[in-house]
Order: structure tokens, then sequence, then C-alpha cells
């Protein structure tokens, strides 16, 4: 997906400077100052490469995303107005892979330590998972809460889990 973007984003990117070096080569003539023409051409293949750098530069893997190959996977899937997982205990210290789906509306899942702190947040959304990786540095209950508006019940949305101390 990343690299479709990528390639879409320089192909787009080409073709914005290929339209702009022929508005460039056009005023050229007799009576163009050539110092003119050169700072433009300087200025639009300096922006050209900017924008070729921040595109590479955005469009890499995040690291919330990747997980380690032995991350806790815990699948969370959510409706009107409820979560449920296929856990209830976190080992603390361990990585977790929070793969979030939905099978209605889209919900916004936001994990709250102990202390009411949002430490994770994704989005859920029908026929997709979305994926974001944590690892839990506290031991204490933890909370699921809906972060975007779903509906008259949407205020009941809250699941609890547990992170436990590893013996």
């Amino acid at each position: 997906m990343q690299l479709s973007i990528l390639l879409i984003t320089l192909g787009l990117m080409g073709v914005a400077g290929w339209l702009i070096l022929r508005a460039v080569w056009a005023t050229e003539g007799p009576s163009a100052p050539k110092t003119i023409n050169r700072t433009r051409s300087c200025f639009l293949w300096g922006m050209i490469a900017v924008g070729v750098v921040i595109s590479v530069g955005s469009l890499r893997e995040w690291p919330h995303t990747s997980a380690a190959d032995d991350a806790l996977i815990v699948n969370i899937t959510s409706g009107q107005w409820w979560w449920e997982t296929d856990t209830t205990e976190i080992p603390l210290g361990q990585q977790v892979e929070f793969r979030v789906t939905t099978e209605d509306v889209n919900h916004g899942l936001g994990i709250y330590d102990p202390d009411m702190n949002l430490v994770a947040q994704v989005q859920a959304m029908p026929s997709y998972t979305n994926k974001v990786v944590h690892t839990f540095d506290k031991a204490g209950q933890y909370q699921i809460l809906c972060m975007e508006f779903c509906g008259i019940a949407h205020h009941d949305m809250t699941y609890d889990f547990e992170v436990l101390e590893q013996n």
C-alpha cells in the first residue's frame, strides 16, 4: 500500500514538474533575460528534490505498526456499543500488537492506563483491520474507550483488561 502511494506521488510530482518546465521553457526567447530563467530552473529543481525527499521520508513504515516476531497478538472487535478481545490479561513489558476491526460503524479505540492517560489509539473500521503496537510499562487495570461518537450509547462503550507483572 505505501509503495503504491509513493509511486503515485512520484508520478504526479513528475507530471507537475514537466508542466512547470514547459512553462519555463515557453518564456525563454530572445527577449527573456537568461538569469531569471536560470533562477526559475534552479528553484524548480530544488523544489522537486525537496518534494521527493519529503515523500520518501513520510511514506516509510511507522514504528507503531510493526511488531517483533515474539509480540503478543490481541484481536479486538467492536460494534455498537461494545468491545470484545481474545485476552483480558497482558504481561507487563511484553510487546503487544492490537489488531482492531469493527462490525458496523467507525470507532476510535483509545487505551487508557490506570491514571486515565491515553497510551495508544487506533481507528476501528468496518471490513478492515488496523494495527497498533504498544509495550506496557506499568501494571494495573487498563481501559478501552471509544474515541469517536458512534451513537446514543457511545458513553457505555468501555472495556477493561489487566496488565500483570510477570512472576
